[in-house]
Formats: structure tokens, C-alpha cells, sequence
């Protein structure tokens, strides 16, 4: 016998995980630059891929700039496009 629907549903809203806090607005951290190099690389995979919002936690505005930070650093060659 299948499980009713409404059990479900119910199952559906329990998973649903804590809400991350962005980590420059908590710390209320000076602006994201291109080269501060140790900073943009804990939110890069090891494959050279940046993480999304809903895996680092930034908010939409530190998600941008983190994203024009790191492309610009991948330009001057600071990051990697491609790991090895």
C-alpha cells in the first residue's frame, strides 16, 4: 500500500536545512577585492567552479561582487580557470 499524500508533504517540509548567514555581512567584512586571493578560494571547487549562493550562503549582493571578483582575478591570472 502506498503512503497517503498528506505524509508526504509532511516529509517534504522537515528536511528543510537551516538557512546560512552570508559571512561578509556577519562579519561585516571590508569589500570583496579580486585580490585578496585566500579569500575568493573558499568559494571556488577544486575544480575552479564557483560555488552557487544556496551552497556559500552569501547573500545576492555578496554573491555578485564575489562573482566580478573572481572572474577578475581569473583574468590577471590571480585564480586558475581550469584546475589541473
Amino acid at each position: 500500500m502506498a503512503a497517503t499524500p498528506k505524509k508526504k508533504a509532511a516529509a517534504k517540509k522537515e528536511r528543510r536545512p537551516k538557512r546560512k548567514v552570508c559571512t561578509f555581512c556577519a562579519e561585516k567584512l571590508p569589500p570583496i577585492n579580486y585580490k585578496d586571493v585566500s579569500r575568493l578560494r573558499k568559494f571556488i571547487s577544486e575544480r575552479g567552479k564557483i560555488f552557487p549562493r544556496r551552497i556559500s550562503g552569501n547573500c545576492a549582493r555578496h554573491q555578485r561582487d564575489l562573482t566580478t571578483s573572481v572572474k577578475q582575478a581569473r583574468i590577471i591570472a590571480f585564480l586558475p580557470f581550469v584546475s589541473e
